[in-house]
């Protein structure tokens, strides 16, 4: 992809990130993707990117992992252009038959990840999927989970990351990122 094309790109997906402020609580200025969901070249721009990346940086890639449930959103349609398999991180409690979980840390509390027990395989290269990265948590979770799966993981990918918070230096694999707050 050209420098030109990617700028471009990177540039219809940026104008489709809509800022709300106070939200969830006051002082929070919340990322929202939706409006790039409901354009389509937004959309395809998002999976045109990651598309790239994987493809010049990760071409052994044979899952991409998605954290619940923004990652599902983009997890399923570059699986689908890499023409690999797509599985899914959930909170607990929402997927059927025998699990692995893990716990992590909120802010305030805390929560529990999983995976099926046969979603991946010992050995296999994993890329990690989700819409934002702000401090961590989830996506260290998530990482957890595939090394107690003892998958490969070769990193993570997200559309926005809120560099201010510092969540990728918790994260114990590369991160990349659409763009960067």
């Amino acid at each position: 992809m050209a420098d030109s094309s990617r700028a471009q790109k990177l540039d219809l997906v940026f104008q489709h990130i809509r800022n709300v402020p106070d939200f969830p609580v006051k002082g929070i200025v919340f990322k929202d993707i939706c409006p790039i969901l409901k354009e389509p070249k937004a959309l395809s721009a998002v999976i045109d990117l990651f598309e790239e990346h994987v493809r010049k940086n990760h071409p052994h890639t044979e899952l991409i992992v998605g954290v619940d449930a923004r990652g599902f959103l983009f997890g399923p349609l570059l699986a689908q252009r890499l023409g690999i398999g797509f599985v899914l991180v959930r909170k607990k409690g929402k997927l059927p038959g025998p699990t692995v979980s893990v716990t992590y840390a909120l802010e305030y509390a805390t929560a529990e990840a999983e995976i099926q027990v046969d979603a991946v395989q010992a050995g296999q290269n994993v890329l990690i999927i989700d819409d934002l990265l702000a401090t961590g948590g989830t996506l260290q979770a998530a990482c957890e989970l595939l090394k107690k799966q003892k998958a490969q993981v070769l990193g993570c990918l997200v559309v926005i990351e809120l560099k201010d918070l510092g969540g990728a230096e918790k994260l114990p694999v590369p991160v990349f990122s659409l763009l960067q707050c």
